[in-house]
């Protein structure tokens, strides 16, 4: 019931940011749909719900169907709110959740690494599961020595940083994704789960005083440069990096920035207005796009060129970036 308690929690610290909400009983919740609006004839039509199924709080709308979990909810509504339940859930149940709050530099030996002890996922037979997940995303062949498997996350974690995790109770596989700084320094990593496992992606320092940008190894400072949202987005394109949830401001300005598709996040939405104030070139995708992220265009069947040709085509800076982004944040994605 704790995880109950938690959900609730934070649907009502979010509730302000949700029109017409309001408690029906314990376990249901109406409001308007922050993913489709609702009725645009009627103001007063309430056709999303949050109601209990099994020992969760799940969201429904019975206008365009959208269903999610209340983390999927909040992430959609407010990113920080989303962010905060994160941390309070994963802090006082039995799932696996590092320790943010301690530090403690690791110490490698001259030459070594944690990563020995992986495989690459280049080295994985091909009939491997973790390979076919792999393939399955369509990342680049060419790009999978860069990506490696972890058969216990937690239990690897440990041995580089000791009682990172205080438990190793569910520890399970992950992807490892490392990030090396311009010299081929690992500084930081990913592990991202193959399942439900939440979260999704956990995020190891190593190094506190760098920024958590992924992808500093392979850019070629003299030809043009991008930055994406995720890690695993920038595989797609050449001589990109990815902020993975650092600043995208802390880069330098030549930088051309390219945000995930998402026309409703209104922290997406700020971070957008900034990055344009702070004079970058930034990506506005087409209306007819309608995928999240350049992972998503890919598996929709769309190639590396077009993907390209595409962001050359949607390209923009100063006032005409302000005025394209007036009219892009208005189309009804459906």
């Amino acid at each position: 019931m704790y995880l109950m308690y938690i959900e609730q929690k934070y649907l009502l610290l979010a509730s302000s940011q949700l029109s017409q909400f309001k408690k029906k009983n314990d376990y249901l919740y109406n409001f308007r749909c922050p993913y489709c609006g609702d009725s645009q004839r009627s103001q007063h039509k309430a056709r999303g719900y949050v109601f209990k199924k099994d020992n969760t709080l799940i969201y429904k709308c019975h206008n365009c169907g959208v269903g999610a979990s209340i983390k999927n909810l909040l992430k959609h509504i407010d990113v920080k709110i989303h962010n905060d339940y994160i941390f309070e859930r994963y802090k006082k149940t039995d799932d696996v959740r590092p320790d943010i709050s301690k530090f403690t530099q690791p110490k490698f030996l001259k030459g070594d690494s944690p990563l020995k002890k992986l495989k690459k996922i280049s080295q994985l037979d091909w009939k491997h599961p973790v390979k076919k997940f792999v393939v399955d995303r369509k990342i680049p062949t060419d790009r999978h020595f860069e990506l490696f498997f972890v058969n216990k996350f937690c239990e690897w974690v440990n041995s580089i940083i000791p009682n990172k995790f205080p438990t190793l109770k569910g520890d399970h596989p992950r992807l490892v994704i490392p990030f090396f700084d311009e010299n081929n320094k690992m500084f930081a990593f990913q592990g991202r789960s193959f399942n439900s496992e939440n979260p999704k992606y956990i995020t190891i320092i190593l190094n506190p005083e760098m920024d958590k940008i992924f992808g500093l190894n392979r850019i070629d400072k003299n030809k043009p440069l991008f930055a994406v949202e995720g890690p695993i987005d920038s595989l797609f394109l050449d001589n990109c990096v990815a902020v993975a949830g650092a600043d995208f401001n802390k880069l330098p300005l030549d930088y051309t920035i390219i945000f995930d598709n998402e026309r409703r996040n209104r922290e997406l939405l700020k971070q957008i207005e900034k990055t344009i104030d702070n004079g970058y070139k930034v990506v506005l995708w087409p209306d007819d796009i309608k995928e999240k992220d350049i992972n998503d265009m890919i598996l929709s069947g769309k190639t590396k060129q077009e993907i390209k040709l595409t962001i050359e085509e949607n390209t923009y800076q100063g006032n005409m970036a302000k005025m394209r982004l007036t009219t892009w944040r208005k189309v009804n994605v459906k």
